[in-house]
């Protein structure tokens, strides 16, 4: 897979503005003002219960704010879009596709020709290393290989946005590693905004332009991450967002 970032990015800007979410008489989230600027890896981090999927929820269109708005591209985020894919932690393929269908399924919903569809298809395959597999059930695959299906299948219809609520956290140091590379190396290659949920201050500083930090249902900090993705001290960064925390 090539590295080469794209002249232009495709992604897509993101905008929680004054978000309040609760669930019964508990708010998880309260006045929350948060920006994504379009093709940057944005992490969210947090202790459990903060509200970090419920961000992502919210975000994706699948969870409706009791006030404020949540904005995608400035328009009012009503529902669930083909412009922004969630990837969850449970990797969520269908277990009667083969791999190369669970891939074809957005690009089925967006409507191209059979040929075109298995063609794409194909070629993610590719991408995410199971040259081969294209035929295998989810079944008779490892928790790693079915993450990236998941991974393919949410990039393969071209999203403007992915929502990822840690993709990674079930699996082995190993093989969670292979898939941190396998997703910087396809947003290099395929530009697109990306919002990752994380409770791996580690994974967050590798992945992450910025981190942001939920506590007691607001926004705390959000911390530029220097020279992300690359080999280099982040301790100072680390302990400020421990210190947030």
């Amino acid at each position: 897979m090539t590295s080469t970032v794209a002249p232009e990015t495709t992604g897509m800007r993101l905008r929680l503005n004054g978000v309040r979410i609760s669930y019964g008489d508990r708010t998880v989230v309260d006045g929350l003002e948060l920006d994504v600027s379009p093709g940057e890896i944005l992490v969210l981090v947090g202790k459990s219960g903060c509200g970090k999927s419920t961000l992502l929820r919210a975000l994706a269109g699948l969870r409706t704010p009791q006030a404020g708005s949540v904005l995608a591209d400035g328009a009012t985020v009503t529902g669930p879009s083909a412009d922004r894919a969630l990837v969850f932690q449970d990797d969520a393929l269908l277990p009667w596709r083969t791999v190369r269908q669970n891939i074809e399924l957005p690009l089925r919903l967006r409507g191209l020709p059979r040929g075109e569809r298995k063609r794409r298809a194909e070629h993610w395959v590719g991408e995410i290393g199971l040259a081969g597999y294209a035929d295998f059930l989810p079944r008779d695959l490892s928790g790693g290989m079915r993450q990236r299906v998941q991974l393919a299948r949410s990039l393969a219809g071209a999203p403007r946005a992915v929502l990822m609520d840690e993709p990674f956290g079930a699996l082995d140091t190993q093989t969670r590693a292979t898939m941190q590379r396998l997703l910087i190396d396809a947003w290099r290659a395929h530009p697109t905004t990306i919002v990752f949920v994380t409770h791996d201050l580690d994974e967050a500083l590798l992945l992450g332009d910025r981190v942001a930090v939920l506590a007691g249902g607001a926004l705390r900090a959000v911390v530029d991450v220097p020279s992300p993705r690359q080999d280099v001290d982040r301790r100072a960064v680390r302990a400020e967002i421990l210190e947030k925390l």
